[in-house]
């Protein structure tokens, strides 16, 4: 497995909060055709409002307990699984993120593991004008979009991440 990784010491930058507060009122004035969704309870609501995101990704916890209502509104869609470690992008995440966007043969990615870095990814591969909508404990729903500034931040974030093999 091979990837990306934040350093020691590094960790604190990583958690610096991009975006703004969503409420799930206002979700009706999002384009779900040009928003990413990641975690589990974010993508539940926007398809419990009837939305189909460009992209959801979800690994079936939230806040490391077992979620699995996403899980099962989702089971019989075409889905690719990919493998992520905690603290970590794998090279896998990274070009099924990347493919995903770039072709739309899928709208699902489940990660056997921890999606809370594809954030990056999915900044970094969106074309501009993307909404990426995730999950902040303890605050709820942020959204970003992938306009020129975010995507220098987010560039700089993956600068900063080492490689590992």
């Amino acid at each position: 497995m091979t990837g990306r990784r934040i350093p020691e010491g590094k960790k604190e930058i990583f958690k610096e909060i991009l975006g703004r507060d969503l409420k799930e009122n206002d979700l009706s004035h999002h384009n779900d055709k040009r928003m990413i969704t990641i975690g589990d309870m974010v993508s539940l609501t926007v398809r419990k409002k009837g939305m189909r995101p460009l992209l959801s990704i979800y690994d079936g916890y939230t806040e490391r307990h077992i979620m699995t209502e996403f899980s099962s509104l989702v089971k019989e869609e075409k889905k690719r699984i990919v493998r992520n470690p905690a603290g970590v992008i794998t090279n896998e995440l990274n070009n099924t993120i990347k493919n995903s966007l770039k072709t739309g043969d899928t709208n699902l990615i489940y990660v056997e593991g921890e999606e809370d870095l594809a954030f990056i990814p999915c900044v970094l591969h969106s074309p501009n004008d993307i909404e990426v909508v995730y999950g902040c404990p303890g605050r709820g729903m942020m959204v970003v979009s992938t306009d020129i500034a975010t995507k220098k931040k987010v560039e700089e974030l993956w600068k900063q991440m080492e490689e590992f093999e």
